[in-house]
């Protein structure tokens, strides 16, 4: 990983879990104190992003504050044998007279260090979909390679994961040695975290067999992942520890129940919650794998295996149960939009926007167009999606 990657993980780290110490930074990128030293200065100095603490690790600072201000260099108050002397050998060497008062430099205390992050907002109850993500096949590792290979190896896993993580918004609440507490939801919440959950887990399981072929292991040893997700609703927001060690808690049995799920899968396999479930609709092909006994768990907990995802032809079709609801109060909008597919009908081209909040039933309104155009016709959807950027519109289309 050249420095330029290792800038933007560093940087997304801090965006995402608001800082990072200079420990962490050694152990997962390998960098010596120069290295080091010029990724300091690039995200304090130069982009203005971020701030020191005490020299043990660096904090967001999106509003450019430095980090703590160098002491500025003041005189050296006189010797202690100078204090000793007589006022007139004071004054001869100043050039002034006898009677002239001998001031002495005084003594500044210390600087006081800014505040070097903002405020965590307070907890919160959210609904929270919860993974755990955990390596497979790191004891045999441990045995059989040299630490620094090893090491070398986790950081490698952890940036492949947290690039798929990335992309789906995901947050990286804690890293435990080879294993990964992710949260979807928080802070910034979505209308489809278990889709992303899922979607990132897959990636995820995908990106094992680029990092099997990219790094040495002993032989017979094959990396995979064990992933469980779950959701449901939790208290999240309290910071625990202090430090390095400070961490985002999360209060409810979610994660729980994400932990135990993830003991339960196979490698590269990823099982989810029945909530998780009855979220991802159509979007993916899923095995029920029966409902299990877990430990602290008075009922048996049901959970399924994510098998691929699925091409749907929306993502209103792939998350709407059962028959549709009918269209109740949109006359006046099915009337434009039949008018407008009349008049495209005789040669008259037309455009239609609809606009509107998350929620108030633009897909439904299409969906009963095509619907109402019941005749012959080519039906064309093009999408774009929440999860492809810099990337064309996906096109689908059937007759």
């Amino acid at each position: 990983m050249d420095f330029d990657q290792v800038l933007k993980e560093v940087l997304w780290r801090l965006v995402t879990e608001g800082s990072i110490s200079y420990r962490r930074i050694r152990l997962n990128f390998g960098l010596d104190d120069d290295g080091l030293e010029e990724l300091r200065r690039e995200l304090i100095r130069i982009k203005r992003l971020a701030a020191d603490v005490e020299g043990e690790l660096i904090v967001w600072a999106p509003d450019g504050r430095a980090a703590r201000p160098e002491p500025t260099a003041l005189p050296q108050p006189l010797p202690a044998l100078r204090h000793a002397e007589k006022p007139t050998a004071l004054a001869a060497e100043r050039d002034l007279s006898v009677a002239a008062p001998i001031t002495l430099p005084p003594v500044l205390s210390p600087p006081v260090a800014p505040a070097a992050v903002a405020a965590m907002p307070e907890a919160e109850r959210r609904q929270l979909t919860v993974m755990f993500c955990d390596l497979v096949g790191s004891t045999a590792l441990s045995t059989g390679m040299d630490p620094e290979d090893l090491r070398d190896v986790i950081a490698s896993y952890q940036s492949r994961c947290s690039a798929a993580l990335r992309r789906y918004d995901g947050f990286v609440a804690k890293y435990m040695g080879d294993g990964i507490l992710v949260y979807f939801g928080y802070p910034r919440a979505h209308e489809d975290e278990a889709e992303r959950s899922v979607r990132a887990g897959l990636d995820i399981v995908e990106a094992m067999a680029e990092l099997n072929a990219a790094v040495p292991r002993p032989p017979g040893v094959v990396l995979a992942v064990r992933i469980g997700i779950a959701t449901g609703p939790v208290i999240v927001g309290d910071q625990i520890g202090e430090g390095t060690a400070s961490e985002t808690a999360v209060v409810g049995e979610t994660p729980n129940l994400a932990a135990r799920l993830q003991a339960l899968a196979q490698p590269n396999q990823i099982v989810v919650s029945a909530a998780t479930r009855a979220m991802l609709g159509d979007h993916f092909e899923l095995e029920d794998l029966g409902a299990y006994e877990l430990k602290g768990f008075a009922e048996p907990v049901p959970a399924w295996h994510v098998l691929s995802a699925r091409d749907v032809e929306s993502r209103f079709a792939a998350t709407r149960t059962g028959s549709t609801a009918p269209l109740v109060g949109r006359q006046e909008e099915m009337g434009l939009l039949s008018r407008a597919w009349d008049g495209s009908r005789h040669g008259r081209g037309q455009v239609v926007l609809i606009q509107g909040e998350a929620g108030v039933g633009k897909s439904r309104l299409v969906e009963g167009l095509r619907e109402a155009t019941a005749q012959d016709h080519i039906w064309v959807a093009i999408r774009c999606s929440p999860f492809i950027q810099r990337a064309p519109f996906i096109r689908s289309s059937n007759t």
